[in-house]
């Protein structure tokens, strides 16, 4: 299977325009989008189809996409009316508004009486528009948002700018069908679409320097099984840095993480209080006693020097004497090694980041800040974060040479001269201390195992994510906790080695299927 794009309108518009010089006319993607939606309505929403289906068509191309919707559903003898907010404006519009009315479709008029129907379809505005709605067109979606019926959005909801997720309308899809791949705006406004289809209809493959979204199985596919013949050695020695006085449990939760995700050997270097706790609270971490606020020891430079990856950051505490003491680490750990930056080892550096750069040249790394820990190393860019994660990862990952993951809804995990990578996994409930800690433990161990920085960001983001989905159901997203997720990943291994053996079936035209997030 190709990658899935995550794209701007631009982008979308430069596929449709390079399918036409492919040979893939227009009136072919038009054709083959709206008969995509007709086929999911009839497989989902079956008994609603029945009742009778009311199409909402935009005077442009997304509006043509609902003529065709309305005349594949009328075809297969579904009752089924057109509400149109105008004639359509372009040439195409108005040939697939010609088909359907001579095939017998019936029209509405916006502002008349409608019939009882089982299910709305939004076909008033596509991928190229933005601001609030204007004139027929948002008075028309003004009426249908009012129906007390679920509503299918072709491409997206009306008024939901897809490129930067900003919603100008009253609507919120209980599906929304996009082609080709899914569109920024999608992904950073999960409330609003709903289940969230991408469908084939016919593009040519994408450019490869879009931003693409990963998927369980493509993640699924990097995670191979351990070797008859592995040893501790062979399966990541990684050192956690972390854990000051009474933040001992950040550390705690990304050494589990660790475990959890198959390591070989894990080490916390931590205070002489925190370890004596940890000691006996957890027997199988190895312990090394560091004091934050003096140079890394002698044995605890020797202990870096033999890690494949390391964690800094979970509850490292905030003294101004932090930045000196990462540096100190980063110095001694070996090139080869994947440093993991998390958290306080993060906001050690707010104001510092050319230190950080210098400290990080020549060496496999990955960033993973929240929102907030973006913004205070990264201020320049903090205005992009909440409506162009991508353009804002990509920016910082660029000013201090490491791959950068920006934990939000979507994730995003940037790295020079790669695409970048999207995340959607997961679900409130992870919004709660620890969740990053565990995110942190999960990555460093991939980058352990073999995985390069952007590519162990980006697993690890689909394990915590998937996790989380599996504890929600288990638990809910309310009653969540940091543990219920740990306790759900052996299950994702499972399910894992089960896509790895057998991928499932093809079912074209779907691509991708991503549901709405459990929210209870």
């Amino acid at each position: 299977m190709l990658p899935l794009p995550v794209l701007t309108p631009a982008q979308a518009a430069a596929w449709d325009a390079r399918a036409e010089r492919c040979g893939v006319p227009a009136g072919t993607l038009m054709e083959s989008a709206g008969r995509a939606v007709a086929t999911l309505l009839a497989a989902r929403f079956a008994e609603r189809l029945r009742q009778g289906v009311l199409v909402a068509c935009g005077p442009g191309n997304n509006g043509g996409d609902g003529w065709v919707v309305a005349r594949a559903l009328h075809s297969a003898g579904a009752p089924v009316w057109v509400a149109a907010s105008g004639e359509p404006a372009g040439e195409l519009p108005r040939a697939m508004a010609a088909l359907a009315r001579e095939a017998g479709v019936r029209s509405l008029q916006p502002d008349g009486p409608w019939p009882n129907v089982g299910l709305a379809v939004d076909a008033l505005l596509g991928t190229g528009a933005s601001g609030a709605p204007r004139g027929a067109v948002a008075a028309l979606l003004a009426r249908v948002a009012d129906l007390e019926l679920p509503v299918v959005a072709v491409d997206g909801p009306s008024g939901l700018d897809l490129g930067d997720g900003v919603q100008h309308g009253p609507l919120r899809a209980a599906l929304t069908v996009t082609f080709g791949g899914y569109r920024r705006g999608h992904l950073l406004a999960r409330d609003d679409v709903g289940d969230l289809v991408a469908v084939d209809i016919g593009f040519p493959g994408p450019d490869p320097g879009w931003p693409v979204f990963l998927t369980e199985a493509a993640a699924a596919d990097q995670v191979a099984p351990f070797d008859a013949d592995a040893h501790k050695g062979s399966r990541g020695r990684i050192v956690v840095v972390g854990g000051d006085d009474g933040m001992l449990g950040a550390a705690r939760l990304t050494a589990r993480s660790v475990f959890a995700a198959g390591a070989g050997l894990v080490h916390l270097v931590a205070p002489t209080a925190s370890v004596t706790i940890i000691a006996t609270a957890e027997p199988d971490l190895q312990t090394c006693a560091q004091p934050f606020e003096a140079r890394p020891s002698t044995r605890t430079t020797a202990l870096l020097a033999r890690a494949d990856a390391v964690v800094i950051g979970p509850g490292l505490g905030r003294s101004p004497s932090r930045a000196d003491f990462v540096l100190g680490v980063l110095l001694a750990a070996p090139p080869e090694a994947t440093i993991v930056l998390d958290a306080d080892g993060l906001i050690a550096f707010a104001g510092q980041t050319d230190r950080l750069r210098d400290g990080l040249v020549g060496r496999r790394a990955i960033l993973t800040p929240h929102a907030g820990e973006f913004r205070a190393l990264f201020p320049e860019e903090a205005s992009r974060v909440d409506v162009d994660p991508w353009g804002a990862a990509e920016a910082a990952a660029g000013r201090v040479g490491a791959a950068v993951l920006l934990k939000g809804v979507p994730t995003v995990i940037a790295a020079g001269g790669r695409p970048t990578a999207t995340v959607a996994a997961g679900n409130p409930g992870l919004a709660t201390g620890g969740s990053g800690d565990m995110l942190s433990g999960l990555v460093a161990t991939f980058a352990a195992q073999g995985l390069e920085p952007l590519a162990a960001g980006g697993v690890g983001a689909v394990a915590l994510g998937e996790a989380a989905d599996l504890a929600a159901r288990r638990v809910t997203a309310r009653a969540m906790r940091p543990m219920d997720v740990l306790a759900a990943l052996p299950d994702v291994w499972r399910r894992w080695d089960r896509l790895r053996r057998e991928a499932p079936p093809p079912r074209p035209p779907i691509l991708h299927e991503l549901p709405a997030p459990q929210r209870i």
